[in-house]
């Protein structure tokens, strides 16, 4: 199997990667579009196309070079196609297809959640590359999902959120407390500080049947504990704030995630492997959260390393790279999709 150039504009980060057949990485780069959506305190979609335009033919320069392979050494050429903003999906697809084009190679338009999926299939994440079927935690900005995969393209949704997603919930906290954004990492730096038994905050969904989330009511009540202390919070008190919030999330995540095991034995006996993916991923406590409760269900837990839990075009990659082993491709003509759930590429439990 020849190596595959991965594209990756789903959001602010403008991405490409070359990784060969057998899951080794050529060559990887990730432009941050950081100081681009810094001052409006969250991603401008517009902003965001305008930044991939200008800068992915660099990126896709740049890791051609580093590489050592021209486009004709190529096996393919796979771009994120969505879930996503849609108008750094067109940028990155539509130039996907355009280097396909050019040099008569398969194009493949992957799902940013599969690609997310099958990281731990990369070599060298897991010993011996991880096997079907395994229990994946998605935990992002723009999703919190329990999902079976089972296969390239089997997946299915154990549970999800049924309001905010849990780093939507770490950046909008983080805002309340006076926090940069992102809010994520600048949160989970204050916490450090901060005594966790601090604060009594809600646990929503805890010990409710299957492995649904809900990250509304413990955000509102942050925010109306902020609210009678006053604008003037000292450092302590907004680290024991943020400290009592990250534990609270911790301990949802990890009730969770309990459930969700629970239900992947009962599809996959055999299944012991949970695997952490996503922004939130990198979170230390939410980490060693997630280490207790596998062992606790005879499970071990999988996180990728950090640089490949948020968005990066080394999975992209990867997917490309698993689909073309198994002969799929995809026509020029797929157009680009905002919403794509994971669990539609194809439903393997009944």
């Amino acid at each position: 199997m020849k190596p595959v150039l991965g594209i990756e504009t789903s959001c602010d980060e403008t991405a490409a990667a070359v990784v060969d057949g057998k899951g080794r990485i050529l060559a990887e780069s990730v432009l941050s579009q950081l100081s681009e959506h810094a001052p409006f305190g969250g991603v401008v979609p517009e902003i965001a196309a305008r930044t991939h335009l200008r800068y992915l033919a660099e990126q896709v320069r740049s890791v051609m070079e580093q590489s050592g392979i021209g486009f004709p050494d190529l096996g393919g050429v796979a771009a994120t196609l969505g879930p996503g903003l849609i108008g750094g999906l067109v940028v990155g697809s539509q130039f996907g297809k355009g280097v396909a084009l050019a040099n008569r190679l398969p194009f493949v338009g992957v799902n940013h959640l599969e690609a997310h999926a099958l990281t731990p299939r990369l070599r060298g994440v897991v010993k011996n590359e991880a096997a079907f079927p395994y229990l994946l935690l998605l935990l992002s900005g723009g999703h919190s999902q329990c999902i079976a995969v089972a296969g390239i393209g089997q997946h299915v949704r154990l549970g999800g959120t049924v309001d905010d997603a849990v780093g939507e919930a770490f950046d909008k906290v983080a805002k309340l407390l006076g926090l940069e954004w992102p809010g994520g990492p600048a949160l989970e730096k204050l916490a450090a500080e901060g005594n966790p038994a601090s604060h009594v905050f809600p646990r929503p969904m805890m010990r409710r049947p299957g492995c649904d989330f809900s990250f509304s009511g413990l955000k509102t009540a942050v925010a109306q504990t902020v609210l009678r202390a006053g604008l003037n919070l000292e450092r302590g008190a907004r680290a024991d704030i943020a400290a009592s919030f990250q534990q609270a999330v911790v301990d949802v995540l990890c009730d969770r995630a309990a459930h969700a095991m629970d239900l992947m034995r009962g599809g996959f006996p055999d299944a012991d492997m949970l695997v952490v993916a996503g922004g939130v991923a990198s979170n230390a406590a939410v980490r060693a959260g997630l280490f207790v409760a596998a062992a606790s269900h005879g499970f071990h837990l999988v996180a990728p390393p950090i640089r490949l839990c948020t968005d990066n075009a080394v999975m992209v990659a990867w997917a490309g790279v698993e689909r073309l082993r198994l002969g799929w491709s995809d026509s020029l003509e797929q157009s680009a999709r905002p919403r794509w759930p994971l669990d539609t590429l194809e439903a393997v439990l009944g």
